[in-house]
């Protein structure tokens, strides 16, 4: 099983301190810990799948990502993750192989919410047809291609009482209940191929599929909402659409070239549960983006990025000796920030 197992995550510079712009958050909503050092033990699954529809049947493509165990830290506006797939928590099961680069950035400035995506796949198993689970190697497309690129920036308009930070970085504490609605701007770009075919050799002349390119642009609007029992326990689910317009081109093996412009709904989940307090968290998250392409000749294809993850998180002071090496990102950040 050759995966790409070593993932890599940082969020860098994302300044939150701008005094043009930001007044501080309401402390008696949730609480900051800019100068403590949130340090975290986590597990954790990247996967992008390729959902395709027309009259008939239904499939879903996915890849045999890898189930990754990791060490991360979080100060002041910095994380760094890294983590790896370990062979004793990913034994084969019969999916092919996959190789991988998963680049996903969620970052949660104080009023702002960030996603950057790049996903670059080889290697896909069809997962299920038509509500089925399928068996054997005619399931098995090791050739298949992904590449998906884009992004998504939102204006978190209670940023003063509502803070992404304490659900998915931990170096917050949301004490109360609070929500906000979201607006912003989406943009997605990419492609499927496979030289072999996309679709089953089962269907016929539809398996001469070969390629699907697609580019698209949304605005996009939404809600999240954190509901807090006795100040620790949290439940924070957030969900954005947008009505995407969009081109989507099929190309087959005869080099015959279907295209089409269309306006198309996509979606953002986000979900996050767990304990939290001035020193302890532990919680689970999940984020979901679906990305629905303008249908081309009865084609209805989908992609669909996740990304789940289980925390244990230790928040503590650094030492003197440590908060003098730190001191360069203070300054850094302070001097970005124009204080």
């Amino acid at each position: 099983m050759k995966h790409c197992l070593f993932i890599l995550s940082a969020w860098i510079l994302f300044i939150t301190h701008s005094p043009a712009q930001e007044t501080e958050q309401d402390s008696s909503y949730y609480r900051a810990y800019p100068t403590k050092l949130t340090g975290r033990y986590y597990f954790s699954r990247k996967y992008t799948g390729l959902g395709l529809e027309n009259e008939g049947y239904k499939l879903l493509y996915m890849p045999n990502s890898t189930l990754n165990m990791g060490l991360g830290v979080t100060y002041q506006n910095l994380t760094l993750n890294l983590a790896y797939g370990f062979g004793f928590i990913n034994p084969e099961r019969e999916r092919g192989e996959t190789n991988y680069l998963d680049l996903q950035a969620h970052a949660y400035p104080k009023n702002w919410v960030i996603d950057l995506f790049g996903q670059f796949y080889n290697g896909y198993y069809l997962h299920r047809s038509d509500g089925q689970l399928l068996d054997g190697e005619s399931r098995l497309f090791p050739d298949m291609k992904l590449r998906k690129v884009g992004a998504s920036v939102q204006y978190l308009f209670n940023g003063d009482k509502f803070s992404y930070r304490a659900a998915f970085l931990q170096n917050e504490w949301q004490q109360r209940s609070a929500g906000s609605f979201l607006a912003g701007m989406e943009l997605y770009g990419g492609q499927i191929r496979n030289q072999k075919g996309i679709l089953p050799t089962t269907l016929g002349r539809e398996a001469d599929l070969r390629q699907v390119k697609y580019m698209e642009w949304a605005p996009n609007i939404g809600y999240a909402y954190s509901l807090v029992l006795k100040k620790h326990f949290f439940i924070t689910l957030s969900a954005a659409s947008g009505l995407s317009l969009g081109r989507t081109s099929l190309h087959f093996a005869d080099g015959n070239e279907e295209r089409n412009w269309a306006v198309r709904p996509n979606y953002f989940l986000r979900g996050f549960t767990g304990y939290n307090s001035e020193r302890w968290s532990v919680n689970i998250n999940y984020v979901y983006n679906q990305v629905n392409l303008a249908p081309v000749a009865g084609y209805r294809v989908n992609t669909g990025t996740g990304n789940y993850r289980f925390n244990f998180v230790y928040r503590f002071a650094p030492g003197p000796k440590l908060s003098k090496k730190l001191g360069w990102i203070d300054r850094t950040l302070n001097k970005l920030s124009g204080k």
